[in-house]
């Protein structure tokens, strides 16, 4: 959980600087390990985002991690801003 909480903190510094209308694009290709966590890590960047008015784009996002997103039933979340481009 500490690499989750590294990239969370991460994420809510990218946001603080970023102004509504903005962008915040996560590529997820080196991710090597997936898991419950990565997933909910995604989802709430793309919570947070959402709240500042910020689009969210996830892209490089390994076949697993779209499964395990799907399994859970939330992929469609994932889904269409850019997630799996470019993964095999």
């Amino acid at each position: 959980m500490g690499d989750a909480s590294v990239a969370l903190r991460a994420i809510e510094a990218a946001l603080a600087s970023s102004s509504a209308g903005g962008n915040l694009a996560i590529d997820a290709a080196a991710l090597q390990e997936v898991d419950t966590a990565a997933v909910a890590l995604l989802l709430q960047a793309r919570r947070l985002a959402q709240a500042r008015g910020v689009a969210f784009t996830l892209a490089g996002a390994p076949p697993k991690l779209m499964a395990l997103a799907k399994l859970y039933g939330v992929g469609s979340l994932l889904e269409g801003n850019g997630a799996g481009a470019g993964s095999a």
